[in-house]
Formats: structure tokens, sequence, C-alpha cells
């Protein structure tokens, strides 16, 4: 039988990525003692008192179909949430409540890409980038965020990447997966990029509550960017809301009308509870939040300094997220063999860079997604690798 071709725009490397992250969770549930680093799950619960409003709201039955664009209530929170923390006003009918942030990016990306469209992705990448767009027929341009400038993409590297068939910037930041932060210098100039070439900017905000010291900046916050900025964001990493799927779109209101239309014939709105819980996420300085992102910043502190001095190795201290990302070319194996051999020796996993992009390969993605201990024990077996690939004693 025949399948489309959108099967094969959307079935790139990017969805093959996962295979040993998916085989170390099969060996783990199998018995086996993996630690699995290589996905960012977080380890914590979600806050108690959201998982109370959630099973308050099915008890009083707000189990049936819910405005498509989200309830109101959600809606106001998220405006009210991002006009607070950006100083710019947003008002609800700018707000589209989607089922994760993947979901929303995935929907955006829809409403404003056409076949043949040039959409530009800063490399290192997340890995679902490419069947997003690949499913919209656009074509990824990748411009490099070297690890010598500290995974910050330079503006002029932007530049140099325009041309008449480009539709889009796509930026994450906080960036998955190295953690890196773009500074606000950088960030005027690509407002500048965006305004002088008439280019959309899709900013995928998810990490930006767990920055550790600096400010997160909102490029809809910026001189001319509001009218042409589409600003993703969720409760996953923040709230440790992972398997809740509940995201959000902040843009201008005609595309929310668009997004409204995609959302009658794919998901027709999200569960209420699900709506109702985040309303008491974002309503709410849940101290639980500062404790988790406290927590990351720890741990990203005690996977560097157990590394310090491993034999082959760099780890890159991370400015926000769950992720190191670890440096491994001096082992002479690449992260692909490294990663795999770290689960077959060591039984640890984690992501090869490489998934990531050209610029993310030689390194390894350690996901902070374990308490201290555990965290530094893993290290400890891998630094025990590199050592045995470089013919001495970790």
């Amino acid at each position: 039988m025949r399948y489309s071709q959108l099967t094969q725009r959307i079935a790139g490397e990017g969805s093959q990525a996962w295979d040993l992250h998916f085989d170390a969770v099969k060996r783990k549930a199998a018995g086996e003692p993996i630690t699995v680093l290589s996905v960012g799950d977080p380890d914590f619960e979600s806050p108690a008192p959201i998982v109370e409003a959630a099973i308050q709201s099915l008890r009083a039955g707000h189990t049936h179909y819910a405005p498509i664009l989200g309830i109101p209530r959600l809606r106001q929170a998220i405006a009210k949430r991002f006009s607070q923390t950006s100083a710019i006003p947003v008002t609800a009918d700018q707000v589209a409540v989607l089922a994760g942030g993947q979901c929303a990016l995935f929907s955006a990306a829809l409403c404003l890409l056409e076949h043949g469209d040039e959409v530009i992705v800063i490399d290192p990448t997340y890995v679902t980038y490419e069947g997003v767009f690949g499913a919209c027929g656009a074509r990824m341009v990748k411009v490099p965020a070297r690890a010598s400038d500290g995974f910050v993409v330079q503006a002029q590297a932007i530049a140099n990447a325009i041309t008449p068939q480009t539709r889009a910037i796509v930026i994450n930041s906080p960036h998955n997966p190295t953690g890196s932060v773009i500074p606000h210098s950088t960030w005027l100039n690509i407002a500048k990029l965006c305004c002088q070439h008439n280019l959309w900017l899709i900013s995928d905000e998810v990490y930006a509550e767990l920055v550790f010291q600096d400010l997160h900046i909102s490029p809809a916050t910026l001189p001319g960017m509001a009218e042409r900025t589409v600003t993703i964001n969720s409760l996953s990493k923040s709230h440790a809301m992972t398997g809740w799927r509940l995201g959000w779109t902040i843009a201008p209101q005609p595309l929310i009308q668009h997004l409204g239309n995609l959302g009658l014939s794919m998901l027709y709105g999200c569960p209420e509870f699900i709506q109702q819980a985040a309303c008491v996420a974002l309503e709410n300085d849940l101290p639980e939040c500062a404790a988790m992102r406290q927590a990351y910043h720890q741990r990203s502190q005690a996977v560097c300094n157990t590394l310090r001095d491993a034999e082959g190795l760099k780890a890159l201290a991370p400015k926000a997220g769950m992720f190191v990302m670890v440096d491994i070319r001096a082992t002479g194996v690449d992260a692909q063999q490294f990663a795999h051999m770290l689960l077959e020796r060591y039984q640890i996993s984690v992501l090869a860079g490489d998934a990531f992009g050209h610029q993310a390969a030689g390194h390894i993605r350690v996901g902070l997604v374990e308490p201290v201990h555990v965290l530094e024990e893993a290290c400890r077996r891998i630094a025990q690798l590199a050592a045995s690939l470089s013919g001495k004693d970790a």
C-alpha cells in the first residue's frame, strides 16, 4: 500500500535519535539497573496544589468539550503572567492553549510556512524541529552556534543565511541541548534582521523559568517584534508537568484565529480539568518551582565538578535548563559510539550530541533528571569509560 510523502518528511535523523533512549527505557523496565539520563523528563512530581486542582475539576464534572483556544481563565492567566514578566501588555485573545509546547510549535509552523519556504534554525537544533518543518514542506537552513562561542548563535551568521525564500527564524533560548542563553545585545541584532527582512520569529521559550542567574529575555518585547513574534511555552519543564501536555502560543491575534481553525480539525480543545490545574500553576508563585530550578543548578554544578579533571572530557556549564553538554572528542570516538559503549558497559544512557546537529557532534547530553548522588556516580562511570578509551585508569 502507498503512503503519503509526508511520512518521509517526518522520518529523518531526528526521529531516530531516540533509539538508544527507548532501548535504555525498555531494559530498565525489564529489571536492568540502567540510569536514564537521555531525556528531559523531570524526576520531580508535579506540585501538589496543581494535582489537587485537577482532581477537584474532575469531581466537578469538567470532562466535556472545552473552548478550542482554551478556557478564558487560563488564557487570561497566561496573558497576565507574560505581561508581568516581560513588561509588555498581552491580552487573552493573543493566547492559544495547546497540547504542550511541541503541539504549539507544530501548529504555528503549519499556519506560517508554505512548501518551499526556508526557515532558519540554530545548529544544535532540538531533534523534533526536523519533523515539524518537514511536515510543512519547509526547508530548514541551519546556522551554527559553535562550542567556541558557548553555543550562542552570532547575529551575523543568521544575516548570512537569509535569502528571498526565508520566511521565519526559529530560536530556542534558553537552549536545548546546551543550556546557553542569548544575551540582550544579540537579541537586538536578531530583531533588526527580522524587521529589515519582514520575517517571523518563532521563539521557543519552554526553559524560560529555568534560568539560573541571568534574566530571561522574550524577543517579543524588543522594538518592532510584537507583531512578528510567536512565543511558545509550556508547563512541562518549569512545573514538572511533561505528561500533562499543556502549552501555549502567544502571538498576534490573527494567528491565534488561524490556530483556532486548525484546532477545530485537529485537537478540538484541551481537557478542561488539565486547564483548571494549569490555572493554579500560573496564578500562584509555587515554592516547588523555585526549588526545582535551584536543584537543576546544583545538579549542573555537581556534574561539572565531578568531570572537571576527567581524562578526555570537558563539561560545559549551562546557564539554564536541565542538561549538561560534555565534550568527548578527545576520547577518539564519536558521540554515538561513546553513548552506546556507556550504556552497554556502564548502564548509563545519554543522548549523543549528533542528534542535534553538526555543531553538537562530539558531545553527549547528560540529563539532570536524577538526584546529585546518582548523577555523581553516573559521571564517575562516564569518566571511567573516557579513561579506558585513552588507555588510562579513571
